[in-house]
């Protein structure tokens, strides 16, 4: 079996699907990685002086890396699209890159972001959108993806990620975005994670430039981290093998 997570920035791979990648690498599942940017707009620490984009690029990439190597992922390959900008790529071209992927490693999964983006960040909003569409491209050509889900928070587990972190805006076009739950009813899958999650709080902490807004993180007891880290909640967009409202507790349903 084979899963494969697109995602739009160094640290998405441990915030938003950590649980999941560390759950099915020690199951033995091949876990992939494709980041499409190397987040060279994101913070850099408490530093003062900023320094130069390709800087924070190339640390964020290594901290990605090693928060992989945590996971326990086979391979991460990073597309090097512009951060804060992934909606202004020329779509053809990133669909033909992530189609690329695809058709190399076929995965029988694929995770990335809703069409909300979370949060409503444009470089998420980007992603999923470009994966869709890649996930077709690939399957005119080499490979047709089994299963391709979103990942999603119900209420609860959004209060206490919010709690432990931020709140989570993105203001665009001079309006605020924020989170929105997905119902329960929405959720179709829920995958017990509860096993690993010292492995997804090792690599969150590799992300050592974004810790500032972690901060508050490192202060939680261990009950508070296998609760942030111990589910983790999915849409099935869709699947050519199963379907259905039975929750499903495995990504692989309808494959093993």
């Amino acid at each position: 079996m084979r899963l494969m997570c697109v995602l739009a920035h160094p640290d998405d791979e441990s915030l938003g699907t950590g649980g999941t990648l560390a759950k099915y690498a020690a199951e033995g599942v091949e876990t992939y990685l494709v980041t499409a940017t190397r987040g060279e707009r994101g913070r850099f620490g408490d530093a003062r002086d900023r320094p130069t984009a390709d800087v924070i690029g190339t640390t964020r990439e290594a901290e990605l890396r090693a928060a992989a190597l945590e996971l326990g992922v086979r391979e991460v390959v990073v597309l090097g699209y512009p951060d804060g900008g992934l909606d202004a790529v020329r779509p053809a071209m990133a669909q033909d890159a992530i189609a690329e992927q695809l058709c190399r490693v076929k995965p029988h999964v694929v995770i990335t972001f809703g069409p909300e983006g979370a949060y409503g960040h444009p470089d998420h909003i980007a992603i999923s959108q470009l994966t869709a569409a890649a996930i077709v491209r690939a399957a005119a050509r080499a490979h047709a993806v089994s299963k391709l889900y979103h990942f999603c928070w119900s209420a609860p587990t959004w209060a206490a990620y919010q709690t432990a972190i931020k709140k989570l805006t993105s203001t665009v076009d001079g309006v605020e975005r924020q989170v929105i739950p997905a119902p329960d009813w929405q959720i179709t899958t829920r995958i017990d994670t509860s096993a690993v999650w010292p492995a997804v709080w090792r690599a969150v902490q590799c992300h050592r430039t974004q810790m500032s807004v972690y901060a508050n993180l490192a202060a939680l007891p261990p009950e508070h981290h296998r609760a942030l880290w111990g589910v983790q909640e999915f849409y099935r967009a869709f699947s050519l093998v199963n379907g259905g409202r039975t929750r499903e507790s495995d990504l692989f349903e309808g494959l093993r």
